[in-house]
């Protein structure tokens, strides 16, 4: 289809070059660029203090790359990302939407209601991969599973028989829609209280895709050759700083790909070792970004809780840490931050042991070898010998005095000692086993209890749930089919692995049936959908388990927990790859489909939910 108007919505797509989504705009006719600030439907992952500055900054920059094309970026605060999608459709008269695609769970949610709602109301929705190498249900096994190891997933990227898609170069110009019907609103990122230190962040950073663009040649041509060497020293710029860039999608991780394996390649044709060892490890890191997006960290290391994942000394949950990032972290990117908290608290497979403790004085010296860091962060021990810089409460009293330190006073003394706290993490863990022994063994003789007693168990506050009006008037007649394109995204139907739930023979009998009544009712219903409030309530006996999953609204496939079908498709329902369920002990994989299909739209299946869609927030543990 050309000639009609799109829209085309960004999100943590904040760039004019290699934008898949703009491309397609631009190619079909008139555009409206379109911005929606929702930040209620992230939950307790409400945007941050600082990463609202650097989308404010990056928003701004964006809107002047675009005017310079011939458009400018249209701005609406909204509830419900959804229904002012609808609303400036409209106003506007499009016919078409296109957008790129996200990964996080809540993300995967809206996109897939946003693409049955619109498609309903007879509007074109194409999406498209703009974050990510290669989409996740590209990079299989021989036997077409996921992998479940950071190293044999990066391994088979880096071994495709094709290469990730080359950087496209930016519009030459767009042809703007009619958006006089269809006006900005102002979008406040920052209250007073903020704007002060907010003010200082200008003085190190630099928001924008022109400027992550600068700051990508900067590394390339710079700390990139020595990259292996320096990489982990706190105390100087030896990594690239694209982290925020990379995040808000001001730079392609195309681009920067393409750019590495350039550099890589003079090397290796100079025999400079080092410097390809150098690309290696970064284009390592880019994996890891990669694998965050892969099988859905988030949710997985929500189950992980439930098998302690508290091995910091103080055996403190590592969402605690996390979310006290969150609001400091210009990068605050949900599936990056979730996968590098799990690593280090022992909860993936091939991360640190569960028993492992990092000795601050060792990993200080590791890092910080001449004390640098420390003593630009922290001036209370500025003046510290070397010697004693990571560990000032070994100190002789002379040097503390000299140093002008009293411990206790002006720095505190160590909360407690590592061969303590080592000994209280042993503890810990053969507590948590033994208990996760017994919840095995009640479970499978077949008394649902949960995962244990859990009444000691303080339980998660989930806040109240939001409320977002979706109820529109068709526009018009039109009527779409909804054709399924190769660059469409595909959605996870996260599936529970039955070494957790072992049900009753009558349950696994009821649940057939109702499974059977679906199917007879033209309701055969295998992709991840918004599920109701009944669809999450698994039964009372279950509630163990319900305690430590967060209720998001991708389906939990009761039929898989009691080993019934449904979940997967044909490779022929998806050009882009094929589906897959990995069973795995105690362990919620996705199960990937197409995020639109022939059968039956959601809002036929659920037509209370055209009216109010309920999104279950993130619990919020501490």
């Amino acid at each position: 289809m050309t000639g009609g108007c799109s829209i085309v919505w960004f999100r943590r797509d904040l760039r004019v070059e290699d934008n898949p989504a703009l491309a397609a705009g631009v190619r079909s006719g008139k555009v409206i660029p379109v911005f929606i600030w929702a930040p209620e439907e992230e939950g307790h992952y409400y945007p941050g203090r600082v990463s609202r500055w650097w989308l404010k900054q990056s928003l701004s920059l964006l809107d002047s790359s675009l005017k310079n094309l011939g458009t400018s970026l249209i701005t609406k605060r909204s509830s419900d990302s959804v229904s002012s999608l609808l609303d400036v459709i409209k106003s506007t008269g499009a016919t078409q939407l296109f957008f790129n695609h996200l990964y996080d769970p809540l993300s995967l949610v809206r996109d897939h209601r946003a693409k049955e709602i619109l498609s309903e109301n007879g509007v074109l929705v194409r999406s498209f991969n703009a974050d990510l190498l290669y989409e996740p249900w590209e990079v299989l096994d021989d036997e077409g599973r996921p992998f479940t190891t950071f190293a044999a997933f990066w391994e088979r990227c880096l071994s495709m028989p094709y290469d990730p898609e080359p950087p496209q170069l930016p519009p030459k110009r767009i042809i703007s829609g009619d958006v006089s019907k269809c006006p900005s609103d102002t979008l406040v990122f920052e209250n007073e209280s903020e704007k002060g230190s907010n003010a200082l962040l200008s003085r190190a950073w630099t928001p924008g895709w022109s400027n992550g663009n600068k700051a990508l040649t900067a590394f390339i041509n710079g700390p990139l050759l020595h990259y292996s060497v320096n990489r982990r020293k706190a105390d100087s710029a030896t990594t690239s700083f694209l982290s925020p860039h990379l995040h808000f999608g001001e730079v392609s991780v195309r681009k920067v790909f393409h750019q590495a394996r350039i550099k890589q390649i003079l090397w290796a044709n100079e025999g400079n070792k080092s410097g390809e060892e150098s690309v290696n490890l970064f284009l390592k890191s880019i994996g890891l970004r990669e694998y965050s997006r892969y099988g859905d960290k988030v949710e997985q290391g929500t189950l992980w809780l439930m098998r302690g994942c508290e091995n910091f000394g103080l055996l403190l949950p590592w969402r605690w840490g996390m979310k006290y990032f969150w609001d400091t972290l210009l990068d605050a990117d949900l599936e990056s931050d979730a996968l590098g908290w799990q690593y280090i608290s022992g909860s993936l497979p091939d991360s640190h042991e569960l028993e492992r403790i990092d000795n601050p004085q060792i990993e200080g010296y590791k890092f910080d070898p001449n004390g640098e860091y420390v003593r630009r962060w922290l001036p209370e021990l500025s003046r510290l010998p070397t010697e004693w810089i990571h560990h000032p409460w070994n100190a002789p009293e002379y040097v503390l005095q000299a140093a002008g330190i009293e411990l206790g006073s002006n720095y505190p003394l160590p909360i407690v000692k590592i061969d303590t706290a080592q000994t209280r993490l042993q503890q810990a863990l053969t507590q948590m086993w033994q208990h996760e022994a017994n919840s095995r063994a009640v479970l499978e003789n077949g008394i649902e209890e949960g995962l244990g007693d859990s009444t000691d168990d303080t339980p998660i506050a989930f806040p109240q749930d939001m409320q977002m009006e979706t109820e529109h008037d068709n526009l018009g007649n039109r009527v779409t089919t909804t054709i399924r394109h190769y660059e469409d995204q595909m959605v996870p139907s996260l599936t529970v692995t039955t070494s957790l739930f072992r049900g009753t023979e009558q349950e696994e009998e009821e649940e057939e049936e109702s499974s059977t009544d679906h199917r007879i009712a033209g309701h055969d219903d295998r992709r991840a959908e918004v599920p109701d409030d009944d669809d999450m309530n698994l039964e009372s006996g279950r509630e163990g388990i319900q305690s430590v999953i967060p209720q998001f609204n991708n389906q939990i496939d009761l039929r898989s927990i009691n080993g019934g079908g449904g979940g997967s498709h044909s490779p022929a329902e998806s050009s882009s790859g094929t589906s897959f369920r990995r069973e795995r002990d105690g362990v919620m994989v996705p199960v990937w489909s197409p995020g639109n299909s022939d059968t039956s739209s959601y809002l036929q299946r659920h037509p209370q939910s055209h009216q109010v869609i309920n999104w279950r927030q993130l619990s919020q543990t501490g």
